[in-house]
C-alpha cells in the first residue's frame, strides 16, 4: 500500500541505502574512538569518560524526543535534521585530528558527546518509524537481515579504516584518525539525504501515551516492559564496567598494533553479522525473552575468558564468541520493545529505554574508569581484576533479574537448554531448518 508518493516496499529499500552509508560511519567511528582518545594522551579515567559521557548526554536528550518530534512536525522532519547535525559534529571531530588543538582530549570528548546525541535523538524516532512499516511476525528476520548486509559493510570500513591507521600511524599518530572521520562524515551526510527521500507516517495522538520518566520507572513492580528495562539496564552497568578498556588492554597493555587490534574487532563484528539470521529465526519461534536469557548467560561469561590467555588466536576466539552472543541480545532487546509496547507509545519507551541504559552505561564506564588504576594487579595487569570484577557483577545481575520479565509474543514453550542445542545445531528445533 502506498504511503504517501512511494511505496512501503521502496520506503524500506530507501532505509536501507540509508543503512548502508550510516554504517560506513559507524565503522570507522565506534572501534575507533578510544584509541583516538589514547592517542591524544588519555588517562585511564578519561577512557571512561569517552565511553560514559557521550551515553549519559545522548539517553537524557531522549527524554526530549517525543517533544522534538511533536515541535518539529514528524518523526522523519526530525531525523533527517539531526542526522545531519551528527555528520558535520563527526567533521569538526576529523578536523581535531588535522590540528594540534589545546586540551584535546577535552575538547573530544566535548564533541563526542553532541555527534553521540544527536545519533541517540534520531534512535526513538527511527524504530518507531520502522515498526510502521514491517509486520510483527517478520521483524525477527527482516532485522536480522538487514543488520547483517549493512554490517557487512560496517566490517568493511572498519578494516579500510584500521589499515589506514596502521600504515598512517608511523609518520603521524592522529592523522590516520582524521583520514578515517573524515570519510564517516561523508557517509553520514549521504545517509541523511536518503533519509530525506523517505516518507513519514503520521501518528494518532494517544493521551495514554503522554506519561512522565517518573511514572515509567514507579511501575518497576507492575510493568513487565519495565522489569526488562530494569535487566537490560543492569547488565550494561556491569557490562561497561570492563567493556571501554578491552582496547586499552590490547594497544597499550599487550602493544598489539592497529592492525592486529582492528583484526579482532573485525572477528567480533563478523561473528556476530553471521549470527544475526539465526538469531531472528529463533527470536521469532520461541520469543526474544528467551533468547535475552541465553545470550545474557554467556555475555556474562566473556570478561572472564580474558584471564585464561594473553595469546592472539585464543583471544580472536573470545571476540567470535562476544560478537556472536551479543548480536543475540542485541536484536531480541530491540524486538522485544517493538513486540512490548504498541505504537502511539514507541518513541517515549524507547526513549526511556535508552535513557535507564545510558545512565548505567555512563555508571559503569565512569566507575570502571575509576577503579583501573586503583584496583590490585591479577597476573600482572589491573585491567585483568577489572574483568574479573565485572564477569562477577555480570552475572549477580543475570541471575537477580533474568527471570523478572516475561515473554509478550505468542511462541513455543522450549527451555533455554533445548535453545541452546538448537542455537549450537545438536537439536534443532521443530519446523527451524524449513523457516
Amino acid at each position: 500500500m502506498p504511503r504517501g508518493k512511494i511505496t512501503v516496499r521502496e520506503t524500506l529499500r530507501i532505509s536501507f541505502k540509508d543503512g548502508v552509508f550510516a554504517s560506513i560511519m559507524s565503522g570507522v567511528t565506534e572501534q575507533y574512538f578510544t584509541p583516538f582518545a589514547l592517542a591524544l594522551g588519555a588517562t585511564a579515567q578519561q577512557i571512561g569518560w569517552v565511553s560514559g559521557f557521550p551515553q549519559l548526554f545522548g539517553s537524557l536528550a531522549q527524554l526530549f524526543s517525543v517533544q522534538a518530534v511533536h515541535r518539529i512536525g514528524g518523526r522523519l522532519k526530525l531525523l533527517v535534521g539531526v542526522v545531519t547535525a551528527q555528520a558535520t559534529f563527526l567533521a569538526l571531530i576529523a578536523l581535531l585530528a588535522w590540528t594540534a588543538a589545546a586540551q584535546p582530549v577535552a575538547l573530544f570528548l566535548a564533541l563526542l558527546v553532541l555527534f553521540v546525541s544527536a545519533g541517540a535523538l534520531a534512535g526513538p524516532a527511527w524504530g518507531s518509524l520502522m515498526t510502521e512499516y514491517i509486520p510483527k511476525q517478520k521483524r525477527g528476520r527482516y532485522f536480522g537481515w538487514r543488520n547483517r548486509v549493512v554490517g557487512l559493510v560496517h566490517v568493511a570500513s572498519m578494516i579500510v579504516a584500521g589499515l589506514v591507521l596502521y600504515r598512517v600511524s608511523s609518520r603521524s599518530a592522529v592523522l590516520g584518525f582524521a583520514i578515517i572521520f573524515s570519510a564517516g562524515a561523508l557517509g553520514r551526510f549521504v545517509s541523511a539525504t536518503y533519509l530525506a527521500r523517505m516518507r513519514d507516517v503520521p501518528q494518532r495522538h494517544d493521551p495514554a501515551a503522554d506519561f512522565t520518566f517518573y511514572r515509567f520507572i514507579v511501575r518497576f513492580r507492575h510493568s513487565n516492559f519495565v522489569k526488562f528495562v530494569a535487566f537490560t539496564a543492569m547488565m550494561s552497568l556491569a557490562t561497561y564496567l570492563s567493556a571501554p578498556f578491552f582496547a586499552v588492554f590490547m594497544l597499550r597493555d599487550l602493544g598489539f598494533s592497529y592492525f592486529t587490534y582492528m583484526v579482532l574487532q573485525v572477528l567480533a563484528t563478523l561473528a556476530g553479522l553471521f549470527a544475526l539470521p539465526m538469531w531472528g529465526m529463533h527470536a521469532d519461534a520461541v520469543g526474544n525473552a528467551r533468547v535475552l536469557r541465553l545470550c545474557g548467560l554467556f555475555a556474562c561469561m566473556i570478561p572472564l575468558l580474558w584471564l585464561a590467555s594473553r595469546n592472539v588466536v585464543y583471544l580472536a576466539c573470545v571476540q567470535m564468541l562476544s560478537g556472536f552472543v551479543w548480536s543475540g541480545f542485541t536484536l531480541a532487546a530491540s524486538n522485544f520493545i517493538y513486540d512490548a509496547v504498541t505504537p502511539s507509545k514507541r518513541v517515549r519507551c524507547i526513549s526511556y529505554f535508552n535513557v535507564l541504559n545510558g545512565v548505567a552505561i555512563f555508571t559503569g564506564a565512569s566507575l570502571g574508569g575509576f577503579l583501573a588504576s586503583k584496583l590490585p594487579p591479577l597476573q600482572g595487569h589491573p585491567l585483568l581484576t577489572l574483568f574479573m570484577l565485572s564477569g562477577v557483577c555480570r552475572l549477580a545481575v543475570y541471575f537477580a533479574l533474568f527471570n523478572r520479565f516475561r515473554e509478550v509474543r505468542a511462541s513455543r514453550e522450549v527451555s533455554i537448554r533445548e535453545l541452546f542445542f538448537s542455537v549450537v545445531g545438536i537439536r534443532p528445533l521443530v519446523g527451524m531448518s524449513q523457516d
